[in-house]
């Protein structure tokens, strides 16, 4: 498999440092340092000992760095997401929130690039510098639900960039088999180490250019059943990966 690595992106813009020592407190920084000091570290050592497999519904992605696409994911997924696709150059949408800054600090450290913006605050700005990350040929990532909530809701922003792009949707689940769950809004995933984690991708879903809005919503709706099922489908099987149990569907 073929790791693509910008070395541009594992550090912070100084710009970009400098305006978040301006939006925190001394207190905030301090606290950030030590948020992404252990985040970072945790990954880094909990991520080597996962082991990983890949299962896939027929018409889904053939590969992990297949690009351009727009993938699609719940918020809870995003600790072993971002070891699994650390160093692909991956895009996302990073919130100027204060969880969102000490998150999007992280993944940097693991070749992610964050596009800055929210579902809910300079959402145009965001959505703009990810066309262009697709137009590059960049694959990017929206943890779909997030930064709030609803939990395992679908929101509009990655089918009106599929329209405008012309770069499909795609989408998956990580279920893990032993892990520890945050008593939090999107009941965040921490694996356990050398846990056993089913990344199930569901099928690509092209927006055509001329899709109306009332198309778009069929198509938000598609990419709802589509995230539903593969949660279903992985949090089914992941005590089954490595056994005669295991249904071996198309791709996997």
């Amino acid at each position: 498999m073929s790791l693509v690595t910008d070395a541009s992106t594992t550090e912070a813009p100084a710009t970009e440092v400098a305006a978040g020592r301006n939006r925190f407190t001394l207190r905030q920084r301090i606290i950030l340092r030590i948020i992404i000091a252990a985040g970072y570290s945790f990954i880094r050592l909990i991520g080597p000992t996962l082991r990983v497999s890949v299962s896939r519904e027929e018409g889904a992605e053939k590969t992990l760095d297949e690009r351009p696409l727009i993938t699609s994911f719940w918020h809870a997924c995003i600790i072993p997401s971002t070891y699994i696709f650390r160093n692909f150059g991956v895009r996302v949408m990073s919130s100027n929130s204060y969880d969102g800054e000490y998150m999007g600090r992280i993944i940097r450290k693991f070749g992610f690039v964050a596009v800055k913006g929210s579902s809910s605050r300079n959402a145009v700005r965001a959505l703009l510098g990810l066309r262009r990350a697709l137009q590059e040929g960049w694959t990017v990532a929206f943890s779909i639900d997030g930064p709030r909530g609803p939990r395992h809701k679908v929101k509009p922003g990655p089918v009106a960039l599929a329209r405008s792009s012309g770069a499909p949707l795609s989408m998956y689940h990580t279920a893990v088999e032993s892990a520890w769950v945050l008593n939090t809004w999107d009941r965040l995933i921490i694996p356990k180490p050398f846990s056993r984690v089913l990344l199930r991708f569901g099928p690509l879903i092209p927006v055509p250019a001329d899709a109306s809005d009332e198309d778009l919503e069929r198509y938000q709706q598609q990419l709802q059943d589509s995230l539903d099922r593969v949660r279903e489908f992985a949090e089914a099987n992941i005590k089954k990966v490595g056994t005669h149990e295991f249904p071996y569907y198309h791709g996997t």
